[in-house]
Parts: structure tokens; sequence; C-alpha cells
């Protein structure tokens, strides 16, 4: 048999009755070459495309499989990719004490760490992920309808990135909920409530989680955004007897004194804002405007204020308007008053004050039922 190596010119015989002997044909040895496991040979053919060097050196020398090589190296970028993080963050945080700088410093380095990881992985798990090529195709309209709100916040999230409808430090209202926003991730907004059953948009102290798909579906308000000033009406009812042009001079004065300096900023700012929006107003400076309401005279203040000021500056009006309304009898503030007509034995009308009446004179009078009755 040694002389007639290799396989292909060995002659066969048929086989002897005892069994023994070679079959006919051509007898098919597979190479030793081609032993080899088919694996090694893609790493060996393309060491860059599954991890590079460093995997083909943990296979060859330290007799580690693909897979765990591929899980060694992604453990080590994981560690790296976190000690980095730490170091950074906390290099941040030690030095700088304003929170509106640290604070983006400190999501931009999350973001890069984030995405560094991201690449990193996927060059070292390159190859195996192509095996799951097809079952991840088959499967990907499962996944979008199981994850359908997951996949939409995470669309809202690269929309409020690239887009910016609004950012940290921001004042927003979305589906009914007003607040400052505090926090942006991928899933979620996060605002420091205002409002609700707090008055003048003061904070509530709640913490509301708004999902990121939102900006698609819903309204979304935002109070600071381009334009860092809001129109605030301050409504004064006076009565009828009063003299309106007094009133009018009083509440326009107050308003002028409390916001007399926003008109100049606040158009500096508007010709900034008017670069990506069309906003134009004619009228900067603080206006009054009358009416005639059922109860009264109406006198509504209007001035622009910044969205964080609305009640101090109310609150700065008022106590002018009240400071000069105690020397000044031509203007009186309206209150609910009543007015009880009641007819004597004779039959004649007569009107008391318009005081409360006590017990005592409501039943010593000569009033018939029916005959009292509340006026204004």
């Amino acid at each position: 048999m040694a002389a007639t190596w290799p396989p292909s010119a060995v002659r066969c015989s048929p086989a002897s009755a005892s069994g023994h002997g070679l079959p006919c044909g051509p007898l098919r040895v597979r190479p030793v070459a081609a032993a080899a496991p088919r694996s090694a040979a893609r790493f060996r053919a393309c060491p860059v495309v599954v991890g590079g060097p460093v995997t083909v050196w943990l296979i060859e020398n330290v007799g580690l499989t693909r897979v765990q090589s591929q899980l060694v190296l992604s453990g080590v970028l994981l560690l790296v990719l976190a000690g980095a993080w730490f170091v950074v963050v906390r290099g941040i945080t030690r030095r700088v004490e304003d929170p509106t700088v640290w604070y983006p410093a400190r999501k931009a380095t999350s973001y890069a760490v984030v995405l560094i990881g991201a690449f990193g992985l996927a060059w070292i798990w390159v190859q195996a992920l192509s095996d799951f090529a097809t079952f991840l195709g088959l499967a990907a309209a499962g996944i979008a309808v199981a994850l359908a709100d997951v996949l939409k916040n995470v669309a809202g999230w690269i929309y409020i990135v690239v887009r910016r409808p609004y950012r940290v430090d921001d004042r927003i209202e979305v589906d009914g909920v007003a607040g400052d926003v505090i926090d942006i991730r991928v899933q979620r907004t996060t605002l420091l409530e205002i409002g609700n059953w707090v008055d003048a948009d003061q904070s509530t102290g709640r913490i509301v989680h708004v999902p990121n798909g939102y900006v698609f579906t819903k309204q979304v308000f935002n109070f600071t955004e381009g334009f860092a000033y809001i129109w605030h009406e301050i409504p004064m009812l006076v009565t009828f007897e009063s003299d309106p042009d007094v009133a009018e001079a009083i509440l326009q004065a107050a308003m002028d004194e409390v916001g007399g300096h926003t008109p100049d900023e606040a158009e500096q700012r508007i010709r900034r804002a008017a670069r990506s929006y069309k906003i134009r107003y004619n009228h900067f400076t603080p206006a009054v405007y009358l009416t005639v309401k059922p109860g009264g005279i109406l006198l509504t203040g209007r001035l622009l204020v910044e969205a964080r000021r609305r009640r101090s500056v109310d609150q700065q009006v008022w106590r002018q308007v009240l400071a000069a309304l105690r020397d000044e009898p031509r203007v009186e503030l309206t209150y609910p008053v009543s007015r009880v007509h009641l007819r004597d034995a004779r039959g004649a009308a007569s009107e008391v004050s318009r005081r409360p009446f006590t017990p005592e004179e409501v039943g010593g009078s000569s009033a018939r039922p029916g005959e009292a009755g509340a006026g204004e």
C-alpha cells in the first residue's frame, strides 16, 4: 500500500467471501489542510473585520475561541469607556460649579461615550452579527410592532436633539403639563412642574416625565425659545362712578415704572428671533385698553415680561396702583355689594345702606315676603 500512495492509485479488488478487501471505486480522502475549522480560516482571511489582530492573537496564542475573544474585547472596551467617563465627569463637576456649564458638558460626555461604545462593539461583533441578518430581517416587523412606543420615543429624542424644539432650562407646556425642562433623555423629557393648583406659573415642586414621542402627536408650547418675553395682562375693574381717564393714567404709570426698561431689550431679542421665525410686533411699550363689563369699567394693562417673572411683575404693578388709589377719591375699585329695598307700613320704598343686615333689623322690618331682594 505504501508504494501505491496516494489512494487514487490504489486499485480496488472485489470483496472476498469473508468480507475483507477494498471496495471498488475511487477512494475519497479529505485533505488534512481542509480539516481546520472554517471559522479560523475566515479569521485569518479577514482579521480586521472581526476584531482586528488582537482577536487573532487571542485565538492563536491564548487558545480562546472566537466568541470568547470577542467577549474579552467587549468587556475591556466597556471598562475603559466607563473609567474614562467617570474621570471626565468627576473632573468637570469638581472644577466647574455653575450647573449651566457642567450639565451640558456632562451630557456631551455621556453621548460621546455611548457613541464610541456602540461603534466599538459593532467593530468587534460585526462578523457574528452578520450571521443573524436573515433572522433579524424576519423579526423586524414583530419588533417594530412590539416596541412601537419605544421606537417613537427614540425618534422623538433624535428630533429634539437635531431640531431643538426645546432645550434644558426652557419653559414648555406639553399635553396640558407645563414646567421647566431639567433633563432630556433618550426615552423621556423631565419637567419641574409649574401651575396646576399653584397660581401665576409658580413651581409646584413635582417632577413630571413626558415621553419624547409627544413631540409628534401633541402640541408643544415653548415660553422661552428665541424670544424670552411673553405678553402679560393685568385687569383692573373700577366702578361706573369712577373717572376712567384717571384710572387709566394710574395703571399706565404703574406699568411704565415696573416694565419701562423691558421694551428696548425685548426689541433686540425679537430682531434676533426674527432670523428664524416671522415675529413682528408694532408696539413694545405697555398699553391700557378700556371696555365695559356688567360690573363696571374694565381697564386691562398689557406689557411684556420675562416668562419666569409674571408673578413678581404683577405684584409690583399692583403695589404701585394701590398706593396711588389711596390718595385718589375719583377712582374706586369694584367689589361685590348688595342693595336691599324695603317698604314701610305706608308702602313707601326706602333704600337701606350697603352694609350686611343683622337678624334683628331684618326681623323688625315691615317687609313682606317676596318684596326684599338683592341688587347688584
